[in-house]
C-alpha cells in the first residue's frame, strides 16, 4: 500500500492565461480562483479520486478551479473510450498521417477511394505505420512511438522550448520544464494484468512521456498519467514543422486507443480518457474542442459533467 502525503495550501487567486492574448495574462489578479495543495507523494488510486472530483496536477502542484468565481470556468472532459466510434474526420486524420509515413507526402484522401472506403479498424489503423507494427515493410519515413516513465532529456526540453516560443509565444526554462512536465508525485504501481500484456503497454500505473519520433527525431510528446480507471492527458507538445498533420488531434485519438488497449489487456476498471479541462473561451485548445465536437452523442459522460458543474457552483 502506497502512503499519500500532501500539504494543503488553501485557496488563492491569480491572473488567467486562457482568455488573454497569446503570451499574456489577464490584467486582474483575481480573475482565476483555485483550491490547491502540494503533493509530496500520491498513490495512483488517491490521484484518481482527486481528478474524479475536478482536480488536476501541474507537476506536484494540484489544484481545483472554483467555477463560480473564476473568469474562465474549467470543466473536466471525461470520455468513455469503450463507446467511442471514430467519425469520418477522425479517419481522415489517421489516414493522412499514415500516408505521409508511407509515401513521404500528403496524398489527398480521394486519390485512393477503394482503400479509404474499406472497413476501418481504429486500433490497427492507429498503429499501422509504427515501427514494430509494420517491421517487414519499407516506408518513406520511420515512425516510432515509445512510452517511457517521466524523465528529463535535453531533446525533450528543446522541443518544449520551441513549442512554447512558436505556439504560445512564451519564454521557457529548464527548471520550469522539469517542474511542470517531469516532476510527478505519482508513485509507480504494478498494473494487475491477468496475463502478460503487449510489449507496447506499460507494466505500471504512473506518469509517462509518450514520445513520437520521425526518422529518429523527436517531433512530439504526450505527457500522460496512467491511473486505475483512466488515461489522463496532462500536456501535449509538438514540432510546428508538422502542424499540417493535426498532431494534437492525432494524439487524442492515440490516447483513446491506449486506454482501449489497457482495458482489453485486463486492466480492471480502466474505461476512460480524461482530456483535461474544457475552457469555452480558450482558442489554444483546439484539439480538445475537436474531440468534444466530434465524439457524437454519448461520448462525453454528461452525467459526470453535470456533477462537476454542481460541485463547482458551491463554496
Amino acid at each position: 500500500m502506497v502512503l499519500s502525503i500532501a500539504q494543503p495550501t488553501g485557496r488563492y487567486a491569480s491572473t488567467c492565461g486562457y482568455c488573454s492574448p497569446p503570451g499574456e495574462r489577464s490584467e486582474r489578479e483575481s480573475a482565476r480562483h483555485v483550491a490547491s495543495l502540494n503533493a509530496i507523494q500520491l498513490s495512483c488510486e488517491v490521484y484518481q479520486m482527486l481528478i474524479d472530483r475536478g482536480w488536476r496536477r501541474s507537476g506536484s502542484f494540484c489544484y481545483k478551479p472554483h467555477l463560480r468565481s473564476s473568469c474562465c470556468p474549467l470543466y473536466t472532459i471525461k470520455l468513455d473510450v469503450l463507446s467511442f466510434k471514430p467519425s469520418k474526420h477522425h479517419k481522415k486524420i489517421i489516414n493522412r498521417w499514415n500516408k505521409f509515413i508511407q509515401h513521404g507526402n500528403d496524398l489527398p484522401v480521394g486519390n485512393q477511394k477503394g482503400k479509404d472506403n474499406a472497413r476501418f479498424d481504429l486500433i490497427s489503423s492507429i498503429h499501422a505505420r509504427e515501427i514494430g507494427s509494420s517491421a517487414d515493410k519499407e516506408f518513406a519515413h520511420r515512425f516510432e512511438m515509445t512510452l517511457e516513465p517521466s524523465s528529463y532529456a535535453e531533446e525533450k526540453y528543446e522541443l518544449f522550448e520551441k513549442y512554447q516560443t512558436q505556439i504560445h509565444h512564451d519564454a521557457s526554462t529548464r527548471s520550469g520544464f522539469r517542474r511542470f512536465l517531469v516532476t510527478t508525485p505519482l508513485q509507480r504501481e504494478q498494473i494487475p494484468y491477468p496475463s502478460p500484456p503487449s510489449s507496447r503497454l506499460p507494466s505500471h500505473y504512473g506518469s509517462y512521456h509518450w514520445c513520437y519520433r520521425l526518422d529518429g527525431k523527436l517531433i512530439a510528446i504526450s505527457v500522460i498519467d496512467i491511473l486505475p480507471e483512466c488515461v489522463s492527458s496532462v500536456y501535449f507538445m509538438y514540432d510546428r514543422d508538422y502542424e499540417a498533420y493535426s498532431l494534437g488531434k492525432l494524439s487524442a485519438l492515440k490516447e483513446c486507443v491506449l486506454a482501449q488497449e489497457l482495458h482489453a489487456a485486463g486492466a480492471p476498471g480502466l474505461n476512460y480518457l480524461y482530456l483535461g479541462y474544457y475552457v469555452h473561451s480558450c482558442q489554444k485548445m483546439r484539439h480538445v474542442y475537436f474531440i468534444r465536437r466530434n465524439l457524437g452523442h454519448g461520448m462525453i459522460d454528461r452525467q459526470y459533467l453535470k456533477g462537476v458543474f454542481r460541485a463547482g457552483s458551491v463554496d
